[in-house]
């Protein structure tokens, strides 16, 4: 994998994670390794193995696509209808504006 490459996937891993609010400790003991791996991980350093790429999209709640190519699959459309769903109407009628002002804006 090239450099950039791996800190493209290190970018969206970083994003994900404060997005949850989950600190790299917290991922770190729940994928059972080290806080410097997670640390590597993020900042492209080192290549990620495949069964650690699938605990971490499972911890982020996003698929194995995301991570390595920044492709949303229907799986991740799917988690996120369902966090919408948990919304205030007003809070989901927010969300609607904002979709419909990003679509239109073009």
């Amino acid at each position: 994998m090239t450099s950039d490459l791996l800190k493209d996937i290190g970018d969206r891993i970083c994003s994900k994670r404060k997005q949850l609010g989950l600190t790299q400790e917290e991922v770190a003991d729940k994928m059972d390794v080290s806080i410097q791996m997670i640390s590597n991980l993020e900042r492209g350093n080192k290549a990620i193995k495949i069964d650690n790429l699938i605990k971490i999209s499972e911890i982020l709640g996003v698929s194995t696509d995301y991570i390595l190519t920044d492709k949303n699959t229907n799986e991740d459309f799917s988690e996120l209808a369902k966090r919408i769903s948990k919304l205030s109407k007003e809070d989901f009628n927010m969300i609607n504006m904002l979709v419909e002002y990003c679509l239109n804006k073009s």
